[in-house]
């Protein structure tokens, strides 16, 4: 098979890495890449969200497959566009990539469907949205309607922190049309947990799960991040929680979307709350995420390219996807400024020192090469990931990794696992 995978961080690397081992491959390329896909895929010059470019592309090359890492193309209209060139593509068309690029979309499916979630209101009035907030109390979480490229939403511990982000989002325009309207719905409290599947339309398959950890610093603490690190499998995900997922949330709402005339296929990515009243879903995504994707790609023993075709087919009833015994964990590498403004152009050596390490993978997200010298090219630069047969061996490969790599301009968390790691049940 003739595949193109669109992006260019970390969840592409791991996504290509993953492809570029099954033996129906005949040829990989991505869209656009960075220095580490260049090493299992080549890479072209083309943006993620330059839809007619990338159809042209995939129609030039007699592209069997196109995977659409990041959710932008997705909203842009890419797989609607591959569609209509007959061109398969493992992802939503627009109508449905609504489920992440609207979050009053996504609440209405979680209403129509019976999915539990936070309760929630929908505002258009900045001056409404205040006296909501006024009224119901802290703590309190504000969304921005749109995509915000992971600045949307404001988990509000005070009623201040609560406005203030109302009125840069409504009033200030700081994240301009996806501002305008917000949603704000109660404060979940508990264990957060990310649950894939992979979906055709009308069946789902489990395709892995993993706790994120957002905040910057350790111990959870500082500004909100894409994501400093993942593992897998999540504890709090039970056999018995992982069938109450597929059941109670992602199989409604596949129907419900089929109802509605907008079938979803592709990876549907469920955020969800442990909290004390059950399961409740934060959020859907219509991709995978990063970095969850680099710690569960290396426990997958299913070759994945069957599967995503049996996805664009139709045709993943009666599959099934094989695992790895034991867990998967990835400290990402960061620049200093993080997720300010991070410090670009610095020099990474030592990569192949840890790439030796028994069961690490080092999956590249922010990286460029200048003649011989691989540089950071953005905020989250690398995600160091090892697999092994337990959480905490995972864990100590995986710092014994980043140890080697030299890269003074570059920081991590060091408690990535904490919460698993801490577990007494």
């Amino acid at each position: 098979m003739r595949v193109l995978v669109v992006g260019s961080g970390g969840r592409e690397h791991a996504l290509c890495w993953a492809i570029a081992r099954s033996p129906l491959l005949e040829k990989l390329w991505c869209a656009p890449g960075n220095a580490g896909i260049a090493e299992v895929a080549e890479c072209v010059a083309i943006g993620a969200t330059d839809v007619p470019a990338l159809v042209a592309f995939a129609r030039a090359q007699k592209v069997d497959l196109v995977l659409p890492g990041p959710e932008a193309p997705l909203v842009a209209g890419l797989a609607d566009a591959l569609d209509a060139a007959g061109i398969p593509c493992c992802g939503p068309v627009a109508a449905a990539a609504r489920l992440e690029g609207s979050k009053t979309f996504t609440k209405e499916i979680c209403d129509a469907a019976g999915i539990p979630t936070a309760a929630w209101r929908r505002f258009t009035d900045a001056a409404a949205a205040h006296a909501y907030a006024r009224a119901q109390g802290a703590p309190i979480v504000v969304k921005a309607d749109g995509l915000a490229a992971g600045k949307g939403v404001v988990v509000a511990a005070t009623l201040a922190e609560a406005e203030a982000a109302i009125t840069d989002f409504m009033e200030s325009g700081t994240l301009g049309e996806a501002g305008r309207s917000v949603v704000i719905e109660e404060c979940l409290v508990g264990e957060e947990v990310s649950v894939f599947a992979l979906c055709d339309g009308t069946h789902a398959l489990f395709l892995g799960a993993a706790q994120d950890h957002k905040r910057v610093g350790d111990g959870d603490t500082g500004p909100n991040t894409g994501g400093m690190g993942a593992y897998a499998p999540p504890p709090v995900l039970t056999e018995a929680r992982r069938a109450e997922v597929m059941e109670r949330f992602i199989a409604p709402t596949l129907a419900e979307m089929a109802r509605r005339g907008t079938p979803f296929r592709g990876f549907l990515f469920a955020g969800l709350m442990n909290t004390a009243a059950g399961l409740k879903l934060i959020e859907y995504n219509v991709r995978f995420g990063d970095p969850e994707c680099q710690a569960v790609m290396p426990l997958l023993a299913s070759d994945l390219l069957p599967l995503l075709r049996a996805a664009c087919a139709g045709k993943l009833a009666g599959l099934e996807v094989r695992w790895q015994a034991g867990a998967a964990l990835a400290v990402v590498l960061a620049a200093r400024g993080y997720p300010g403004k991070p410090l670009k152009g610095t020099a990474i050596r030592g990569l192949e020192r840890a790439a030796a390490i028994p069961g690490v993978h080092v999956f590249h997200a922010g990286t460029r090469r200048e003649g011989e010298r691989l540089v950071a090219d953005g905020g989250r630069v690398l995600a160091v990931c090892a697999a092994a047969p337990d959480l905490r061996a995972a864990r100590a490969a995986a710092y014994r990794a980043v140890d080697v790599i030299d890269w003074p301009e570059g920081f991590c968390r060091r408690d990535i696992g904490w919460r698993a790691l801490a577990r007494k049940d």
